[in-house]
């Protein structure tokens, strides 16, 4: 039986994609809510907003998406899995990043590339020269 009221496939893959990030069940707080906006009597009385904490990485969602509290558990774990998914590659690809830009600035530009950026920046040059505006003269009679 399915513990999200979503298709077993969903599931399945949620739980796969969590534990090859490393989050387990047992390393999240689980709350509920009031939510709030729209949904009417139903939010207002139900307990359908979720909260999660992940211990470890501390990171907190809140979903209040649907009016069923289920299917927010479901959202809220897919974010959550986003989130710490974004943390585990972002770390990784600053770095990459930063290895980027050092060689960016480290190459040099070819003689063709130099001289073409410098033609548009004369040719801008000209456009801005260009709009200032016409002097007035003096008027004699």
């Amino acid at each position: 039986m399915s513990r999200f009221p979503v298709s077993v496939d969903k599931e399945r893959e949620l739980l796969e994609r969590m534990a090859a990030l490393g989050v387990f069940e047992s390393d999240i707080d689980e709350a509920f809510t009031h939510s709030g906006g729209h949904g009417g009597q139903n939010v207002n009385k139900v307990a359908t907003c979720v909260l999660l904490t992940h211990r470890p990485t501390g990171v907190r969602v809140r979903c209040q998406e649907e009016r069923s509290q289920g299917l927010n558990r479901f959202l809220a774990r897919r974010i959550l899995a986003d989130r710490i998914e974004t943390i585990q590659i972002g770390k990784k690809s600053e770095e990459q990043q930063r290895i980027q830009k050092i060689r960016r600035q480290k190459r040099r530009r070819s003689r063709r590339a130099r001289l073409k950026m410098l033609a548009e920046k004369h040719h801008r040059s000209d456009i801005k020269t260009a709009r200032q505006g016409v002097r007035p003269h003096a008027v004699t009679d």
